[in-house]
């Protein structure tokens, strides 16, 4: 009865429900002794916090990782990162390709759920090379970061270490297993560590369906416009992020561009973020916002999103009225949708902030909402919060992170019971600005 209850369910709630499902699964492994090292223990409140907050690709922690758990507890978390990062139908779908079984309607309208598909057409070929481009740029990354790592750890540690690093750097995680919680300050200098991390995030962060375009195509004519928009404003983005936080803060250029990478949706950090200026966490919450693109292991409202709506402002400033870039013409309905994620993403972000700070009377607001913001964008960057919030507190990020992971939208549809009726009223005019 429960099984055909289940197969029922809408595409987004199966969704739902299996990014619920791998939360607790993992959630309860990480409480188990075997997940911990000698003499560490830890709340079923806060590994259900790892848990969360690795499904989807977040890197806010409540305890120190690398010194709270275990290799056994490190498998685990890498395995859920791995499988947020591509998303649990995705991941489901490579046990069934393993298995050479044929996969039915109902998977593939998940999947298409899941990654944000427009269609069916050709899903299984793409998810096959999807999950080359994965493992392939996962594998290059612990041969990159190996190099480094193995020269302040033994070859077993560093080679874990590695691998660990580089399927949290391309899913836009931010764990790491170091020990400590100062995440890469040690790395801070080492350029070499810095580009690799960055290129990694930057390709996690870019979108599976704009990597296949600009491998099939090779040219920019010839790209696809969603292409065209993400390669424009990942750039656009690094180079102001760069730029604004160099001015605002006293780092070096390196420095200022790592973070500039990182505040769309990796939770590394190279400088303490507990020690940037007013200006400098405004520049981070606003790129942190924003986030990465679609279809990619990145959270925020996506890059497409705010270039929607710039485009939409700047043409009806204009009085243009035409919704064109790089000669092509965006759909009337692309810059609703546009105008829907933002909304919902501003209302979880103020709301998630209104609450806590009610729950957490003595912590500032700046810091506040850098915690939230970066749930909301599955980030993991911290002032510093995070370790020292209520349970409640706690439960909140959990449900922010999870409708990060999401999307606001989808998680708004839930609910969505009937349809729609086609009833329409007398049109009235009011007055905007």
């Amino acid at each position: 009865m429960l099984i055909r209850r289940i197969k029922k369910l809408s595409p987004g709630r199966l969704l739902c429900l299996g990014f619920l499902s791998v939360i607790i699964s993992g959630g309860v492994l990480l409480s188990l002794p075997i997940s911990l090292e000698t003499g560490k223990k830890i709340d079923l409140v806060d590994a259900m916090f790892v848990s969360t907050s690795a499904v989807c690709v977040t890197g806010l922690s409540t305890v120190e990782v690398g010194n709270t758990f275990s290799w056994f507890g490190e498998i685990v978390i890498a395995i859920l990162i791995q499988v947020g990062g591509l998303g649990v139908a995705t991941m489901g779908i490579l046990f069934v390709l393993l298995a050479k079984k044929k996969i039915g309607l109902k998977s593939r309208q998940l999947i298409k759920e899941s990654m944000n598909f427009s269609n069916f057409q050709g899903l299984i070929k793409l998810l096959k090379q999807i999950f080359l481009i994965t493992f392939g740029i996962e594998f290059i990354g612990l041969i990159l970061s190996f190099f480094v790592f193995v020269s302040d750890h033994t070859f077993f540690d560093a080679l874990w270490i590695s691998l660990f690093h580089s399927i949290s750097s391309f899913n836009n995680a931010g764990f790491d297993v170091l020990g400590g919680s100062d995440s890469l300050l040690m790395y801070q200098s080492n350029a070499y560590l810095n580009i690799v991390t960055a290129i990694l995030v930057i390709l996690g962060g870019m979108g599976f369906l704009v990597e296949l375009d600009i491998i099939k195509k090779r040219s920019w004519k010839q790209l696809m416009l969603q292409t065209k928009v993400v390669l424009f404003m990942t750039v656009s983005l690094l180079l102001l992020g760069t730029l604004l936080i160099k001015l605002t803060e006293d780092i070096t250029w390196l420095g200022a561009f790592f973070q500039s990478v990182i505040a769309r949706t990796a939770g590394f950090s190279t400088f303490p973020l507990s020690n940037f200026t007013h200006a400098g966490l405004f520049v981070m919450i606003i790129l942190m916002f924003i986030g990465a693109s679609p279809g990619s292991t990145g959270g925020g409202i996506k890059t497409t999103t705010i270039f929607v709506i710039m485009l939409k402002s700047i043409s009806s400033t204009f009085n243009l009225n035409r919704n064109t870039a790089f000669k092509r013409r965006i759909p009337d309905l692309v810059v609703t949708k546009a105008l829907v994620v933002l909304f919902f993403g501003l209302l979880v972000v103020l709301g998630g902030t209104y609450i806590i700070m009610i729950l957490e009377p003595s912590a500032s607001m700046s810091d506040v909402l850098v915690e939230v913001t970066s749930a909301f964008a599955t980030v993991g960057s911290s002032c510093g919060l995070t370790a020292n919030l209520c349970m409640i507190s706690k439960l909140v990020l959990m449900a922010i992170m999870f409708i990060g992971r999401l999307g606001p939208v989808t998680i708004a549809s839930l609910w969505v019971f009937k349809e729609s009726r086609n009833i329409c009223y007398t049109e009235e005019n009011i007055m905007i600005g």
